[in-house]
């Protein structure tokens, strides 16, 4: 029973969708959030350090700062035959910081700081999916050294050193709302098929006021769980080559590694509706289940494992990006730009969690999530409307890496269209003040998610309903990102 319990928690970690789509955040660059945020291609002076380090040897300037601050106010709602709940998140905010410095004509370098990673979502406490999350937060953050050389008057390349690291929380049912009841059930069923039927009604009067305190959480989740985790440095890389095949014409492409994120040692909580009734609950039952024989498959006693005396440990692949894209430059007025982002959610088969100390190592899991490699359709297009005032809009596509049989409501992921739109206006010469706005609506998807009830598993003979579940229904969602950013050169 506590194999069960444990498993039934931490099964769909959101380790398994903090990478997913929705969780790349496009936001490392206002300007370029603007154009879809499209930039392989694009001489984008110290922002290149994100998006093709090889067009920083192309900054014009001696030096070249910006920075810059989106909200992502993002929205899911799941819907099934008789149900309809919404998230209530709090916004999400990535920041990112360039400085880029010209140290000959034909080589510069630079660092960056920029949040690569980072969302938030809040389900509720009693929701009917709380049993996979109740709500989550993630921040990942990236610093990047980085140096770029211009080997000929068209021809560059530029490599970064990657450290991310980040920090996590979860909260979700240990058991969720009507999972009480269930068991309920169940052992009504088991009991009525397995012993007389005299010994049955002599069980009656025990069962009955267990069946009336496991009701009281039918719309509510009996214990829940708190898992927090830091990931320490992780290193990988970015490079990339940009070349200028004419004056209207530049093709780029860059490569981010991939970077395993490890949480070494996660801390874990526990949380109860009502910890006094819950206590009595798990008497009475303790107390039936000694009164019935031996043989029958149930356990012995029930209970919640002392998992707030242990940690966790946990690997997760943040996936390599291949960037490919071209610009074309009509006229000194205009600037059109549009690439490909392949991304290597494929690198995402499972997920395992370990747990520490060896008391509780029985409880660690292995949980298939079979990503698949997926792609981004960018364009972008930028009009300098006068000497102080650029105008931009933008366009992508983004789609998920996930299966329908694997669609969680960590992250309900789906393919996306994004819609953007920015400008910017140099106040005095030098200085520029960069505004953008961004929709991104998902494309409404049906899917589940299974899992299974560990202590079902443990009985022989029992018929798969019993021993998994299956949520699923219709999800939709959308995000608002606003974005406000500041450059400076001299």
């Amino acid at each position: 029973m506590k194999r069960w319990m444990m498993m039934a928690c931490l099964l769909g970690m959101p380790w398994v969708e903090l990478a997913a789509e929705g969780f790349q955040v496009n936001a490392q660059s206002t300007k370029q959030a603007g154009m879809g945020h499209v930039g392989v291609a694009l001489k984008l002076g110290a922002e290149s350090m994100h998006f093709n380090p090889a067009g920083l040897a192309f900054m014009e300037d001696r030096v070249d700062v910006s920075a810059g601050v989106s909200g992502v106010f993002a929205h899911a709602k799941y819907t099934n035959a008789d149900y309809s709940f919404q998230t209530d998140n709090s916004p999400s905010t990535p920041l990112y910081v360039y400085a880029g410095f010209k140290i000959y004509d034909n080589l510069a370098a630079g660092v960056m700081i920029n949040t690569p990673y980072g969302s938030s979502i809040h389900w509720g406490d009693n929701w009917q999916g709380a049993h996979l999350v109740q709500d989550i937060a993630l921040k990942a953050f990236n610093i990047q050294p980085t140096i770029s050389w211009k080997i000929t008057d068209k021809l560059s390349i530029g490599a970064g050193l990657m450290m991310e690291f980040g920090n996590i929380q979860l909260n979700r049912a240990l058991i969720g709302p009507g999972e009480l009841s269930y068991m309920a059930d169940f052992m009504l069923t088991n009991l009525s098929q397995q012993l007389p039927p005299q010994m049955v009604d002599a069980l009656l009067p025990a069962l009955a006021p267990i069946q009336q305190g496991m009701a009281v959480y039918d719309d509510a989740s009996a214990a829940s769980v708190t898992l927090r985790g830091d990931a320490g440095i992780r290193f990988g890389f970015n490079v990339g080559a940009m070349y200028d095949i004419n004056e209207h014409f530049t093709v780029g492409v860059s490569y981010r590694s991939r970077v395993t994120a490890k949480v070494k040692e996660g801390e874990i909580s526990l949380k109860y509706a009502n910890d006094e009734h819950f206590a009595n609950l798990v008497q009475q039952i303790n107390g039936l289940l000694a009164q019935l024989p031996e043989g029958m498959g149930l356990p012995t006693a029930i209970g919640i494992p002392p998992l707030n005396e242990g940690t966790f440990s946990a690997e997760l692949p943040l996936p390599s990006n291949l960037n490919v894209g071209i610009t074309y430059r009509p006229n000194r007025d205009w600037t059109l730009s549009g690439e490909v982002q392949f991304v290597g959610w494929g690198a995402y088969d499972a997920l395992d969690v370990h747990f520490s100390p060896s008391s509780l190592s029985q409880y660690d899991l292995h949980a298939d999530k079979k990503y698949e490699n997926s792609r981004i359709y960018r364009l972008g297009a930028e009009y300098a409307a006068t000497k102080r005032l650029d105008i931009r809009l933008g366009a992508y596509w983004d789609e998920s890496p996930v299966k329908e049989d694997y669609l969680n409501p960590e992250t309900p992921s789906m393919n996306k269209l994004g819609i953007t739109a920015g400008c910017s206006f140099r106040p005095v010469d030098r200085l520029s003040v960069d505004l953008a706005f961004s929709y991104v609506t998902g494309f409404g998807r049906d899917g589940s998610y299974t899992d299974e009830y560990m202590l079902m598993k443990t009985i022989p003979n029992l018929d798969a309903a019993y021993k998994t579940r299956v949520f699923g229904g219709h999800y939709d969602a959308y995000a608002l990102m606003p974005a406000i950013g500041i450059s400076y050169s001299f």
